[in-house]
């Protein structure tokens, strides 16, 4: 849980912090400091939102809970964050190029008609929208405990480390270039996306909502256990020690939805995964060459020729 807290942390903070360091630094070069402090302002407003969006989802879970339904908001908070997620690294992906640009366009409309108010807002609604994430994706990935994972050093280290890469980016020591830096961290975000819908098709699986033609495809339990509990049953049962660690199996599980005994419909849900977002991107980088190199060879205009 504590990897998952940190990339997903750092991603969405370091988003938050690039955008507002990108008006902050815009805001300087173009002479209009005074309009600094409203950005920090939204920024501190929206920090505060989103600990009451999480205190109030906490609420919300703890409800379901008192009603036993809790298992099925589980469910949906995890299917829902797959999507989330793939669609953010995407997102960022395509816009990461271009982003300041966009930016510095809506400074540059709130700096003309001198509007205080839509700076705060805009500076408010970027870093809320990045809040908000983190709360759901949280509760995803600790099953509804969002502030186990809001105590942990996951969440503090992610953010601790954003931070660094903000300051050293806008500093101008940073030489990786941003495409490429999130498309790293885009790839363990894929990774953490997949887990949790095969996590989510296995919770569905366990309380009867979807059948299974092959309940267990295989068992890994002898070589790797996927938590403590299996172990000591191995153990129990063979009289002889998995190889790995029920410890080690766990990790695995909340970083990449590892199973030892997985379902024929899990395997086919995260291959399947994986096949999609193959096609996706190839698909759209056919796109974008198709549009950065254009055929150089026009269809010819038919002109009247005077024989």
């Amino acid at each position: 849980m504590e990897v998952q807290a940190l990339l997903i942390t750092f991603r969405e903070t370091l988003e938050a912090l690039l955008i507002i360091g990108i008006i902050t630094s815009y805001l300087k070069r173009v002479n209009h400091r005074e309009y600094t402090k409203y950005v920090w302002l939204g920024a501190a407003l929206a920090v505060a939102a989103s600990v009451g969006v999480a205190i109030l989802f906490q609420v919300v879970l703890t409800g379901f809970a008192a009603m036993a339904s809790e298992i099925y908001l589980k469910i949906g908070i995890m299917l829902v964050s797959t999507l989330l997620l793939t669609q953010m690294v995407f997102w960022m992906a395509e816009h990461s190029q271009d982003i300041k640009k966009s930016v510095e366009g809506k400074l540059d409309q709130f700096i003309t008609a001198g509007n205080i108010v839509g700076m705060v807002i805009h500076s408010f609604l970027v870093v809320l929208r990045e809040g908000v994430e983190t709360v759901f994706f949280f509760a995803a990935i600790t099953h509804g405990n969002i502030g186990a994972a809001l105590q942990g050093w996951g969440a503090v280290t992610g953010m601790a480390i954003a931070a660094l890469v903000s300051y050293f980016f806008f500093k101008g020591t940073m030489r990786i270039p941003l495409k490429t830096f999130f498309k790293v961290t885009g790839a363990f975000i894929v990774l953490i996306a997949a887990g949790l819908l095969v996590q989510a098709i296995s919770m569905m699986q366990d309380i009867g909502l979807i059948g299974s033609v092959m309940p267990h495809v295989y068992d890994l339990t002898w070589l790797l256990p996927e938590h403590p509990i299996d172990y000591e049953h191995y153990l129990r049962d063979h009289g002889v020690a998995p190889i790995f660690s029920g410890e080690v199996g766990v990790f695995f599980k909340a970083l990449f939805g590892y199973s030892s005994m997985p379902s024929l419909e899990e395997m086919i849900a995260y291959i399947g995964y994986f096949v999609v977002i193959y096609l996706l991107v190839t698909s759209r980088q056919g796109q974008k060459n198709s549009k950065q190199h254009p055929s150089a060879a026009a269809p010819q205009e038919k002109t009247k020729g005077i024989l």
